[in-house]
Order: structure tokens, then C-alpha cells, then sequence
């Protein structure tokens, strides 16, 4: 199953279109989020909302918001100006969380948010998280054939 969050700042204001078969909204914008190495620079990446999510994101979101998003992962080929193609990776939108100004994500349910507080506050904020900067694949490989 091809399902992710992300916590992200909104990077360009988004822009809405419209299909023209049907006119569906489907909204575009630019974010960027924190790599696990330290050393790294922010990723950025595109994300698309359709539909009730597009015009969310055209009403709702500025630039320089605090968002978790959820959604999928998909790859693009897209041509280039020398006639290659390059791979671009596009996240589809399929729920937004906005922080609010206490870092809490406002979207939890209440009962939900107040556990967090109490539990886990310091790990919606970046204040005191570490990422495991270790490789994702280990140096050795311990099976067998």
C-alpha cells in the first residue's frame, strides 16, 4: 500500500485549475521538508489536490504554512529541454492537517489531542528529535544465500 505523511512547509502558494471534461478542481503547490541527515539540504516536492481538497488547499493554505499531509507517492516522467527525461516524484493529497500556533495538529480529535499533550508533546515539534541518520540499508547483509 503506497500511503504517507509528511510534515512540510508550504513553499509557493497554491494554484487551482479546472478540468475540462467535468471541472474538477485540481490544485497545485510546492513544499519542502526536513531530510534525515542533518548535513542534507530541505527535499521539496510537488503535491496535488483534486476535488474538496483543492479548493482546501486554494482557501486554506498560504505560503509558510506548517502542514502534515497525507497521501500517495508517485514518480512522473517529465521531458527536458535537451530531450532526456528526468523522474520527478509528485505526492497526491488525500488529507491536510494545518498546525496550529501551539504545534499541535488542529485536525486530531480533541480527545485524541489532549492525550498527545499530556504523552507526547515534544514529538509533534522539532525541539529534541533526532532522526536515525543510520543507512537505510545495513553495511552487511546477514542472509544467508
Amino acid at each position: 500500500m503506497n500511503h504517507c505523511m509528511l510534515e512540510v512547509l508550504v513553499k509557493k502558494a497554491p494554484t487551482v485549475r479546472f478540468t475540462q471534461d467535468n471541472k474538477t478542481p485540481l490544485a497545485e503547490t510546492e513544499v519542502e521538508f526536513d531530510s534525515l541527515r542533518a548535513d542534507d539540504p530541505p527535499c521539496s516536492i510537488k503535491v496535488v489536490g483534486w476535488g474538496k481538497l483543492a479548493e482546501e488547499l486554494q482557501n486554506r493554505v498560504q505560503i509558510n504554512s506548517r502542514l502534515v499531509i497525507e497521501g500517495r507517492l508517485r514518480m512522473n516522467t517529465v521531458p527536458r529541454q535537451d530531450g532526456t527525461k528526468e523522474k520527478r516524484a509528485e505526492f497526491t493529497l488525500s488529507r491536510i492537517h494545518p498546525f496550529s500556533s501551539n504545534s499541535e495538529v488542529s485536525s486530531i480529535p480533541s480527545q485524541t489531542q489532549s492525550n498527545l499533550k499530556t504523552n507526547s508533546s515534544a514529538s509533534l515539534n522539532n525541539e529534541g528529535v533526532k532522526w536515525d541518520s543510520s543507512p537505510l540499508v545495513p553495511d552487511t547483509d546477514d542472509i544467508p544465500f
